[in-house]
């Protein structure tokens, strides 16, 4: 199990936060054994809550040329026909992934290409499973073209929670299918936007692991 190179600064500051609240209760409490119990308890869970969030786990990736993979880990919560209003600008089949705060939170391309367009939006924090986070939350609008010509749309959106994405990737760049594009930190979601009349092998309910499990095919 790998640890994800996004985590590092928070790693560091609750490194940091756990030796100084653990010198307070020894140095002010040397005698009170709760205070000390309370500094290492405290200490240990916020070191393994970051240990888990931050977690890189070696994935064997479901590669096809016709198959369009989960760039996410987390569960189904939208299959429905929708207007995409900023690149398409017409009717698209939409799959959205809801990200827990105990999911792995890479994000990966979910077919090969080009990027074709990249545009960061700053916007608000509201909670990932509500319908307006996809237009009115900070997120990402990333399109891939497959070499057959086929675009996908996909967003990175920002939750109630997640107050940072990170993307690697710009405007022109070769997609990689599985390869790392971007990371969202604690709680989040990532919809796709399909032709419509795409095969889907999945629905509400399902969950999928980013990188494995086939959302449908081209």
């Amino acid at each position: 199990m790998k640890f994800h190179k996004e985590g590092y600064v928070s790693l560091a500051l609750v490194l940091v936060f756990s030796a100084i609240i653990i010198f307070i209760a020894h140095h002010f409490f040397p005698t009170f054994f709760i205070a000390h119990l309370f500094a290492y308890l405290l200490s240990g869970f916020l070191t393994l809550t970051i240990l888990q969030f931050f977690r890189n786990p070696t994935r064997q990736f479901t590669l096809g040329d016709n198959l369009i993979i989960a760039p996410a880990d987390g569960k189904i919560v939208v299959v429905e026909e929708t207007n995409e209003g900023e690149y398409f600008k017409d009717k698209r089949l939409q799959v959205s992934i809801f990200m827990s705060p105990t999911n792995v939170h890479v994000n990966r391309y979910p077919i090969a290409g080009v990027v074709s367009f990249f545009k960061y939006h700053p916007g608000k924090f509201l909670a990932a499973y509500e319908p307006k986070s996809s237009t009115d939350n900070e997120r990402t609008t990333i399109v891939v073209k497959h070499a057959k010509g086929t675009e996908i749309l996909f967003r990175q959106i920002a939750g109630a929670l997640a107050r940072r994405i990170v993307w690697y990737c710009k405007q022109g760049d070769v997609a990689s299918q599985c390869q790392q594009m971007g990371f969202i930190k604690f709680g989040s979601r990532v919809d796709l936007f399909l032709p419509i009349g795409t095969k889907l092998n999945v629905k509400i309910g399902d969950v999928v692991k980013g990188s494995q499990t086939v959302l449908g095919e081209i």
